[in-house]
């Protein structure tokens, strides 16, 4: 599968040009084989251009939906087949999304083997996923099945971020260093949390425009989070207000529901799914408007 256009991958246009794509840009040569600044107008409305364009927005699209893939194999932390990877490896959109993640293997049982938890940054369809664990020592997951774990579930989180530091490693999905959160004990028997309540907006359209830019669909005057864990899906859902998309709202609790749409305790949902609530939660909180008494406190 095709994923990426080399810089100095160039195909045959009108008039003797060449052009190319460049980090998904349009760019071309001249005839004496100078790269120009910028395409002139009649080769951008040639065939050639109108298909490489066509190309990249399929480029865009394709990487688009391997990190949400990758995000969401994450979130649900569920057994992945390590022939899956093996497939999709040499294909640079998926390489770049899953290489430098943490993996672990699954036992045929399901249960994941968090202690050999490692970064990976090989696969090898006879010798299995070649990661680096926390001594720096290359090792090869080999069972059946891996499993990209959700970061407040790793043990040896802080380790392993200290061994990505020293590496320079960065990762193309926000797991080792993705907020996580755990309910205080006082948290746990209630049935909505409230520390994000409150949040004022000057408008309601302000509040569902930072959702969509993060991500959190609002359905009902709720940004939602859909978590998959524990063979059950629960929805996080943030109160941020069903008036007028003009007027102004303030922000309320954060609950759990369950399929039934039946609000659930905190003590009775799993760690991803109350992490990832109170993670939406406070990023919506955070871009708030804040007044001069607030910025005081």
């Amino acid at each position: 599968m095709v994923s990426t256009v080399q810089e100095d991958a160039w195909v045959d246009a009108e008039r003797e040009y060449k052009l190319g794509l460049r980090a998904g840009k349009l760019v071309c040569q001249n005839p004496k084989g100078k790269s120009l600044a910028s395409v002139p107008k009649w080769l951008k409305e040639t065939e050639t251009a109108e298909s490489l364009l066509a190309l990249a927005d399929w480029l865009a699209e394709h990487e688009l939906d391997c990190l949400h893939t990758v995000e969401r194999w994450m979130l649900r932390s569920l057994p992945i087949p390590r022939a899956v990877v093996t497939e999709i490896w040499a294909d640079s959109a998926w390489r770049d999304c899953i290489e430098n993640m943490v993996v672990v293997p699954v036992a045929a049982g399901g249960t994941f083997d968090l202690e050999n938890a490692g970064l990976l940054k090989d696969v090898d369809a006879k010798r299995g996923l070649g990661v680096i664990d926390l001594d720096g020592e290359t090792q090869w997951i080999k069972t059946d099945s891996f499993a990209v774990p959700h970061p407040i579930l790793i043990g040896d989180l802080e380790e392993l971020r200290e061994l990505a530091g020293d590496l320079g490693i960065r990762q193309a999905i926000d797991q080792l260093y993705r907020p996580i959160h755990q309910p205080t004990r006082e948290q746990l028997d209630l049935t909505s949390i409230n520390d994000f309540s409150g949040g004022h907006f000057e408008q309601l359209n302000f509040a569902t425009s930072h959702c969509r830019r993060l991500g959190y669909p609002v359905r009902g005057g709720y940004a939602t989070c859909r978590i998959w864990e524990n063979n059950a899906l629960i929805e996080a859902r943030y109160f941020i207000g069903d008036e007028y998309p003009e007027s102004p709202t303030w922000t309320g609790g954060l609950v759990f529901v369950d399929e039934s749409q039946q609000p659930q305790k905190i003590n009775s949902i799993g760690p991803v799914t109350f992490s990832e609530g109170v993670r939406m939660a406070s990023e919506i909180y955070a871009k708030r408007k804040v007044d001069a008494t607030e910025e005081d406190q």
